[in-house]
Formats: C-alpha cells, structure tokens, sequence
C-alpha cells in the first residue's frame, strides 16, 4: 500500500519505518528541512532499539523516503497518517494545533479518496474535528479514522511488529477493510483487531496511559508504606503480582512515572473529565503523589546528610526517564538535579543516551561523564535513577573504592539489600529496608 506518515518523532519514525518493513511504500514527511536532510542520508534522529536496522535497510530498498513537501506526499499515497505532536497546554488539555493545522491543509490536496488517521493521542472528537476541517475545502470522499498507538519507548519496534491489540475506530466499512489488509502482517497470531467507534478509539488510548500510571502510583504509595511499616515492598510486589487479576507488570516502585505520554495522557484526560463537569479524584491523586515520588530520592539525601548538601559532590547513574531511550521529557532525574543543584550541591552524571538531550536542555548545570566509574570518582554517594542493564551488576569493590563515601541513593531498587550489607555501603532503596553499612 501507499501511505504517508506526516510527523517524524517517535510515532511517526517507528510507524512508518515498521509499515516500510512489511512491503509498503511509505513517505514520512516533517517540516524540519535538516531532520529530513538528514534521514535521507540515513542517519536516524531518535534512539530506540532495533530501529536504526530495518529504517536503513528500507531506505536502501526504496521503501521508505523523506520530504517536507506534504503535498506531494499525499497526492501519491492512499492512507495519511497523521503522528503530528499533541504537547500539553497550560490547563494539561492537548494543543491539537498541528493536527488541525494539517487537517485544514489536507482539504485544499485530497482529490480521490484516502483515509486519515489520527495516529497521535488526541483528545474525544478530534476525529470529528479534523473532518470537518478537511471537509471544508474537500468534495472528494474521505475517511478521518482513530488509531491510537500502544508503543513503549525503548520496546516500540517490536510493540509495533508485534502488537498484543490494533485498535481501530471507524464506522465506515471501505476503511475497515483496506485497514484489515493493511495490519494483517502484524496480527498474524491471532492477536485482535478491535474495531470501534471514533470517540471510543480516541478515549482507550487514554484510559490506558492513565491506568498503567495509576497502577505505577500505587506501588510507589505501598512502598512509601513499607518504609514506615517495616515490610519490603519487593514481596509486596511478588505476594501481589502472582494474582492474575492484578497481574506482575507495572508493580514495581520507584521515584515516579515521567516520559512523553503518562504525564501528558493523565493531565489530559482529567482535563477532559473537568470539562463535562466530572471531577476525576483518583486522577488528581495520582498526579499529586507522582509529583512528590518523583523527587523522593532527593529528600532520602538530604535526610542523610543532615539536610545540608553544600559542597556536596553527588554521581548520578541515569538520565533518561526509563532505560533503552534517550528521552528526557518529565524524566525524574531533572526533578532531583532540580532540587540538589538548589540546595548547594554538585553533580556528574552518566547515560548511556540521554546526556545529549540533558545537556541541550540544563546546560552545563551539571557535569557529564564518559563512563559510569568516572561519574563517581570522590563522589560524597552516588544516585541511581534510570535502570539501564549496564548498571545491575557493576564492580562494587571498585564502586567503593572511587566513591568518597560508600553511600548509594537507588531509586529503582536495582540491588540486593544483602548485596550492598555484605560490600558494606550504606544504601537506600524504594520501599525496603536501609542498610547502615
């Protein structure tokens, strides 16, 4: 099939790039002329695993090309995909400018019928608005379709090649078909294509996010619990998790949720329920205890240094807001460098990705390191804030022997306690016992 992707940022890359991969014809469009000059020459503007193979391996077969000209791409092409960014507004409802901008564009190209489909989150009647934006200049047939995404940064290749759901809201039957053609490669186990309407569409991609970030808070909030109880949130987690009706994903405490979407889809959907006059409590009481979760790790440090951390010099092993991405949007290690750098101390960091983005973003308000160990040399503790794989099972011996204090703030319980009692560090985690060293 014919299909044009118009937006290249997570969304929008993986799409097209995944939809390349099983034999279509796609062309992603941005208006960024040197994002596009770039990915012409092959080089990828996003790191997300898998990705960087099958979008060279597509450029090279012809499958997948780039343009700024979005005319051009939705003349010769029979399914636009709008991935186009929805950012927060002040009142946390979605900024749909782009995705109308474009609606309004698409009315004065289509000609012979095509299907939109809103691929980005978007707020309930979004698809009846980008209809009636295009119907405007428009007389040729088209369908305006919701097909929300379901893909996690750092997993999204595969979510994407292999979806557990594709869900699909239109009520037009030709849409329903050519769709069915178009996603059968990815649902060829079985997995279901749900069809439904366009509202029902656009609000399951919410409902989701919102679910999934309520279910993080809980855990976060038992932790918080087991700390002034004396229970270990971590057999919390599995006593809890071995129940199929709870299920063991998304149970495993932290210093809070972060990332493009979770934040984003939370403070949209309450919005959205604000405005029919529903007041959404759980909703607001999930954003409250993510906004203290997330710089919880920076009061364990003060607390341990009697509240007073000038001079300090503190590591910090992770940037991102989760591992396998360099994707710094609401991450909460910001949060803490935030309120460190406020109380007088210092900080190196070291990500595998991020410390280009962080760097682009704070500047030179921290330092940045070109390896984990450098990051510690006569650090006062060190912080762990992202789990990325490199730092589970690091050299303690050689941890402790670089760190000016054998002290470790882990805000993503990557250790054993016993582990870290036996190297003798002192050493804080999420929801479990403090170990004095």
């Amino acid at each position: 099939m014919k299909i044009s992707v118009i937006g290249t940022g997570y969304v929008g890359l993986v799409t097209g790039t995944c939809f390349a991969e099983t034999g279509n014809h796609v062309v992603c469009v941005d208006i960024d002329a040197a994002k596009v000059a770039r990915m012409q020459n092959g080089e990828i503007p996003i790191y997300e695993p898998g990705l960087e193979t099958i979008f060279h391996r597509n450029i090279k077969q012809g499958n997948l090309t780039f343009t700024t000209d979005t005319r051009s791409a939705v003349e010769q092409t029979d399914i636009v995909f709008l991935a186009l960014p929805t950012p927060p507004n002040e009142d946390g409802s979605a900024d749909l400018s782009h995705v109308l901008r474009v609606a309004e564009e698409l009315g004065t190209i289509i000609k012979e019928y095509k299907i939109i489909i809103d691929k980005s989150t978007v707020p309930v009647g979004t698809a009846e608005k980008v209809h009636a934006l295009i119907s405007k200049n428009c007389t040729a047939p088209f369908d305006v379709v919701s097909n929300p995404e379901f893909l996690r940064e750092g997993m999204a290749v595969e979510d994407f090649m292999k979806p557990e759901r594709v869900v699909i809201g239109t009520e037009s039957e030709r849409a329903k078909e050519i769709l069915s053609r178009l996603y059968a490669p990815f649902v060829r186990q079985g997995n279901p294509v749900i069809f439904m309407d366009e509202k029902s569409a656009e609000l399951t991609k919410y409902a989701a996010n919102a679910f999934l970030a309520t279910k993080i808070t809980f855990m976060n909030e038992i932790a918080n619990l087991c700390e002034l109880l004396g229970a270990d949130v971590d057999m919390v987690r599995k006593g809890i998790g071995s129940d199929s009706r709870i299920g063991k994903r998304f149970l495993f405490p932290g210093v809070g949720y972060g990332g493009s979407c979770f934040p984003k889809d939370v403070k949209a959907l309450n919005q959205m329920a604000g405005a029919t006059g529903y007041d959404f409590h759980i909703l607001q009481s999930v954003m409250s205890v993510n906004d203290k979760q997330r710089v919880i790790l920076a009061d364990k440090v003060l607390q341990h240094f009697g509240n007073d951390i000038r001079g300090k010099r503190f590591a910090m092993w992770g940037l991102s807001f989760k591992p396998n991405t360099d994707d710094i949007r609401e991450a909460p290690a910001l949060y803490i460098i935030e309120k460190l750098l406020a109380a007088g101390a210092t900080i190196c960091a070291f990500d595998p990705e991020a410390m280009p983005n962080v760097q682009k973003q704070i500047g030179d308000a921290i330092t940045y390191a070109q390896h984990q160990y450098a990051a510690v040399e006569d650090a006062d503790a060190l912080i762990i804030v992202t789990e990325w794989s490199v730092f589970r099972t690091p050299d303690l011996e050689l941890l402790r022997s670089k760190l000016k204090n054998p002290v470790v703030f882990d805000g993503r319980n990557v250790f054993e306690l016993d582990e870290m009692r036996a190297a003798g560090f002192v050493y804080y985690s999420i929801g479990r016992e403090v170990i004095r060293g």
